[in-house]
C-alpha cells in the first residue's frame, strides 16, 4: 500500500503564494509520475502540474507563468509552489503518484486533498 500526503494549503489573500508538499511512503518501487490536481466546489477535478521521471512537466493553462512543480526524487515528495493567487484558484488540492509496486505493475494513487481559499 502506499499512502500521500499533502500540506501546505489554507487560507491566503489575492496576488499571495503558496507551497504545496506531498510525500509519498509505502511499498515503493519507483514513482514514475506525480502531480496535483484539484478540484472547486460544483467542478470535476482538474490537472493542475504533473512531473513525469521521464523529465516532462505539463500545466494547466490557467497556472502556467504561476506556478512551478518540483520533485526530490530522494524524499518520494512533489511540491508545488503557487504565486500570484486568484480567488479561481480555491479549490481541494489532491496530490496524484503513478507508483510502480513492482516491476510489473503501477498503481495511481491521490492523496486526500488540502484546501487552498483565495480570498481578502
Amino acid at each position: 500500500q502506499v499512502q500521500l500526503v499533502e500540506s501546505g494549503g489554507g487560507l491566503v489573500q489575492p496576488g499571495g503564494s503558496l507551497r504545496l508538499s506531498c510525500v509519498a511512503s509505502g511499498s515503493i518501487f519507483s514513482i514514475n509520475a506525480m502531480g496535483w490536481y484539484r478540484q472547486a466546489p460544483g467542478r470535476k477535478r482538474e490537472l493542475v502540474a504533473v512531473n513525469t521521471s521521464g523529465g516532462r512537466t505539463d500545466y494547466a493553462d490557467s497556472v502556467k507563468g504561476r506556478s512551478t512543480i518540483s520533485r526530490d526524487n530522494a524524499k518520494n515528495t512533489v511540491y508545488l509552489q503557487m504565486n500570484s493567487l486568484i480567488p479561481e484558484d480555491t479549490a481541494v488540492y489532491y496530490c496524484y503518484a503513478l507508483v510502480a509496486t513492482s516491476r510489473d505493475y503501477e498503481y495511481p494513487y491521490w492523496g486526500q486533498g488540502t484546501q487552498v481559499t483565495v480570498s481578502s
